[in-house]
């Protein structure tokens, strides 16, 4: 299986990658998470969308995804928002990260990055420099707390 990655601007997304992003967000956040929420929040035409792709002769399938959030859209530093993976324990979620903070940089320059993060997840977004901010909230269901990478933080 080869892996494929690109990040496009919205306008730049054929309907099959659009299509493929918003099957994998509602199959792990309403399916799998079971949270009943408004996926389509407005934000994505403002927003550039990370996505990796796994490929072999026979398919083309969604793996990873992650929208790049331009500051003052969902907080006042820019954000990774819908980080997410199809199946977990290979590796994706850590070359997803890599990827997001490598493009947030050619996108944004070197910014502090601010992400709601679901509090299980808070020891996996240390290890790339995010430090939990601030009291844990609930969102959808689902406890969260806000993390900060300073831009002066290095991707592992």
């Amino acid at each position: 299986m080869a892996i494929q990655t690109c990040c496009k601007s919205f306008e730049n997304l054929n309907v099959n990658q659009l299509y493929d992003l918003l099957q994998l967000r509602t199959e792990v956040f309403v399916l799998e998470q079971q949270c009943l929420y408004q996926d389509m929040d407005g934000l994505d035409r403002e927003c550039h969308h990370l996505l990796i792709y796994e490929s072999s002769d026979t398919a083309h399938q969604l793996v990873a995804y992650a929208r790049l959030i331009p500051a003052g859209k969902s907080f006042s530093e820019c954000s990774i928002g819908r980080i997410l993976t199809k199946t977990h324990g290979l590796g994706l979620g850590k070359r997803l990260m890599q990827e997001a903070l490598q493009w947030v940089n050619q996108l944004y320059g070197d910014a502090d990055i601010r992400i709601g993060a679901q509090t299980y997840a808070i020891p996996f977004y240390e290890k790339f420099g995010f430090v939990s901010q601030g009291d844990t909230y609930d969102e959808d269901g689902i406890e969260h707390i806000e993390m900060i990478r300073r831009s002066t933080s290095r991707i592992p």
